[in-house]
């Protein structure tokens, strides 16, 4: 039961305080959320990246869809983009889910890796991800950068 009260004291704490409180861990790269290359790339905030994600935003402003596109739930990236934006693990989202299933909504598609990311956001219009900054390239567009502490080690 105390454990109970403390998870909802700390959630409600996040969320007076917002994502934005929500630091990387030590030893993670700082993200960029990306989209293909040439695109014109929209302003989006932590807020609205976080709706994106969880299908709440499906559509550009230009009225072209979105596809948003995640990592495995157990990569570290995974980890670090759902705490920054949600402030929460992605088991969290879990009974989210769950619950947007049930009114016919999937959740973004999961890639394996950091370049199966790179190459979908680059060859499928309208498509945003996230990668390391390390991984950044001409073939994507930064939108949004999420503060990592470690630097690229290549």
């Amino acid at each position: 039961m105390r454990r109970r009260l403390l998870i909802r004291l700390l959630l409600a704490a996040l969320t007076v305080l917002g994502p934005a409180a929500v630091q990387a861990a030590p030893d993670e790269p700082a993200l960029a959320i990306v989209m293909a290359s040439g695109a014109t790339p929209p302003r989006l905030g932590r807020e609205q990246v976080g709706q994106i994600f969880k299908h709440r935003k499906r559509y550009w402003d230009d009225g072209s869809r979105i596809q948003a596109v995640n990592l495995p739930a157990s990569h570290p990236l995974r980890r670090s983009f759902t705490q920054q934006i949600y402030g929460r693990n992605p088991e969290e989202l879990e009974d989210y889910w769950r619950d947007q299933y049930f009114h016919g909504v999937l959740p973004p598609f999961v890639l394996a890796s950091e370049e199966a990311v790179i190459r979908l956001v680059a060859s499928t219009p309208g498509a945003i991800g996230y990668i390391s900054v390390c991984n950044v390239d001409h073939r994507v567009s930064v939108l949004l950068r999420l503060e990592g502490s470690s630097s690229c080690s290549h």
